[in-house]
C-alpha cells in the first residue's frame, strides 16, 4: 500500500503539560487557550499537528483534499469539541482559503521549529458551532454564485463559564413566564440556542428557542419514576407558576420543606443537562451518563 498523505490530530486537553512542553506548536496552541479561550470542564482542544501530501508537502493537492474532509470529519463528530488549531508552512498562500471556511489567524499562536516560522489558525466551535458553520459555509456558497450584498451584522456569541452558565439557566426557570425579562439573559447568545436556530435568527426566534430548550428540558423528567416529582415541582413554580412557592407546595398537596427539595434537585438536574448541551456531551435530553 502507498501512502500519499499524513494527518496527525493531537486531542492537548488529553496531553500533560510535560507532554505539551515538548512541543512548539502545542505548547503556542495550549498558551493561546489559557489567555484568550480557556477550555470549560468537559470541552476539549484538537491541533492538527501535521498534515501534509507525500510529493506537495501543503500545497494544493488532492491529498490536501482528502485531509480537509478527514478534519471537517472531526469537527462534526468530535463530543466537547471547542476549539481545533491548523498550523501552516505558509499562512499567507492558505489565508483566502482558510477565511472562507471561518477559520482565523491567531499570529501570537506561531511557533518556530528548525529556524522555520509557521502560522496558526484556528476556529473556536462554541462561538460559532458545527451545524451553524456548515450553513455559513452554505451562505457562502451562495453567494459566490450570485451578486454579492453586505453582510448581516450578527451579535457575537458568548462562551460562559460553568458558575456563570448555571446562573443564567437558573434565571432563564424563573423567568420563563416573562419574556421582556428573559430577553437580558445571557443564554440567549450561547451556543445552547444558537444550535437551535441559527447564526441569522433574530431575538425573538432566539427568545423562543430558548424558552422551547428549557420546556424540553423539564418536560424530559416526566416520564422517569424517580425524576416525575422534580418535574412537577418545576411545572408547578415556573412552567404554570402558582403565584408563591407556598401555594405551588399546596398545588402538589406536599410539605414545603419536600416540595423545597424536590424543585432544588429539579433545577439542579435541569441545568446540568442543559450544561451538558451547551458543551456538546449529549446530542438530546435524558439522564446522565
Amino acid at each position: 500500500m502507498m501512502v500519499l498523505g499524513f494527518m496527525a490530530a493531537v486531542a492537548l486537553h488529553r496531553a500533560g503539560d510535560e507532554e505539551r512542553s515538548v512541543d512548539p506548536a502545542a505548547r503556542a496552541a495550549w498558551s493561546h487557550l489559557g489567555q484568550h479561550a480557556p477550555l470549560r470542564p468537559g470541552e476539549g482542544a484538537t491541533l492538527f499537528r501535521f498534515w501534509m501530501d507525500r510529493d506537495a508537502y501543503q500545497a494544493v493537492s488532492s491529498t490536501q483534499s482528502r485531509v480537509f474532509i478527514n478534519a471537517v470529519q472531526h469537527y462534526l463528530t468530535t463530543p466537547g469539541i471547542a476549539f481545533t488549531f491548523f498550523p501552516c508552512a505558509e499562512p499567507d498562500f492558505w489565508a483566502a482559503v482558510f477565511a472562507y471556511a471561518d477559520l482565523q489567524r491567531l499570529p501570537e499562536a506561531d511557533f518556530e521549529v528548525g529556524g522555520r516560522r509557521y502560522g496558526m489558525y484556528g476556529h473556536d466551535w462554541r462561538i460559532v458551532p458545527p451545524m451553524a458553520w456548515l450553513a455559513l459555509l452554505a451562505d457562502r456558497e451562495v453567494g459566490a454564485r450570485s451578486e454579492p450584498t453586505p453582510p448581516a451584522a450578527a451579535e457575537p456569541l458568548i462562551v460562559l463559564s460553568e458558575s456563570e452558565f448555571a446562573e443564567a439557566a437558573q434565571d432563564a426557570l424563573r423567568e420563563y413566564t416573562r419574556p421582556d425579562v428573559l430577553r437580558g439573559n445571557p443564554l440567549l447568545r450561547s451556543r445552547l440556542v444558537v444550535a437551535r436556530t441559527g447564526l441569522g435568527a433574530q431575538p425573538g426566534q432566539r427568545l423562543s428557542a430558548l424558552q422551547a430548550i428549557v420546556k424540553d428540558a423539564v418536560e424530559s423528567l416526566q416520564p422517569s419514576p424517580r425524576d416525575a416529582k422534580l418535574h412537577r415541582a418545576l411545572v408547578a413554580t415556573y412552567l404554570q407558576p402558582a403565584p408563591t412557592q407556598e401555594q405551588a407546595a399546596e398545588r402538589l398537596d406536599l410539605p414545603f420543606s419536600t416540595y423545597r427539595r424536590h424543585l432544588k434537585s429539579g433545577i439542579t438536574r435541569v441545568t446540568d443537562m442543559l450544561w451538558r448541551q451547551e458543551i456538546g456531551s449529549v446530542e438530546k435530553f435524558g439522564a446522565p451518563k
